[in-house]
């Protein structure tokens, strides 16, 4: 939904994913975007990380899967999505991920963009990558801050949302969505002001401790510590 999710995610998947070409693409990006794009056209096969910056007027050959992690903004949307798949005669997959609450999206769509749903019963034996998620975020602070602002884009994404009777933010179950984006703690935000968050258990380890792998930022960060005490 947001350009710091992109960035996040697909830094993640990057370390978690071997053997796959993994690239991002958001709005933010101008001048890097058409190189990404035709790079990734040609390929062979990869995953492409984006924001709705890629939802329409775009043409990539033979897309098995489109993956919806975050329903789109707009119906409209939705359906320019999933045309990013079985292109001219071609078969191909889209799949969107909804939470419990928010599965009258499906009548939504059926009525409002005439486009019937199936439901995928979820997987079994997944594997839980986010222990590996939580220690790149601990021997990296880009990791971690990435993963700060991406929770953060992510809740104000969803607090915009135009479908706001379906995807409720005060229905959110904010400890759930720190663990699924591996949080080592929560963000100072006015959305989680005055809130507890018991099913959340934050690392032991002070996070203004953690450093950048990248020796120039880290040697910026601490002359602005310096600078600060």
């Amino acid at each position: 939904s947001t350009c710091a999710c992109v960035e996040y995610y697909g830094k993640a998947l990057e370390s978690l994913i071997k053997q796959v070409k993994i690239m991002s693409i958001h709005g933010k990006m101008k001048y890097k975007r058409n190189k990404i794009f035709t790079e990734f056209r040609k390929l062979p096969g990869g995953i492409l990380v984006c924001t709705d910056v890629m939802a329409r007027g775009i043409d990539i050959p033979e897309v098995h899967w489109v993956l919806q992690y975050d329903p789109p903004s707009s119906a409209s949307a939705f359906v320019h999505r999933c045309g990013r798949t079985a292109r001219i005669g071609n078969v191909g997959s889209a799949l969107v991920f909804l939470l419990p609450m928010e599965e009258s999206y499906v009548n939504f769509l059926s009525i409002n963009q005439k486009c019937p749903m199936q439901e995928m019963k979820p997987q079994t034996n997944v594997l839980d990558l986010l222990p590996k998620l939580k220690s790149m975020a601990l021997a990296d602070r880009a990791v971690f801050e990435k993963g700060m602002k991406a929770f953060v884009s992510y809740v104000q994404a969803y607090a915009k949302h135009e479908c706001n009777l379906i995807f409720r933010i005060k229905d959110l179950d904010f400890a759930s969505l720190a663990r699924g984006f591996a949080l080592l703690r929560m963000p100072k935000m006015p959305e989680l002001r005055g809130k507890c968050f018991p099913d959340f258990t934050p690392v032991t380890v002070n996070t203004d401790t953690i450093s950048f792998k990248d020796k120039n930022r880290e040697k910026q960060r601490q002359k602005k510590l310096e600078e600060q005490r």
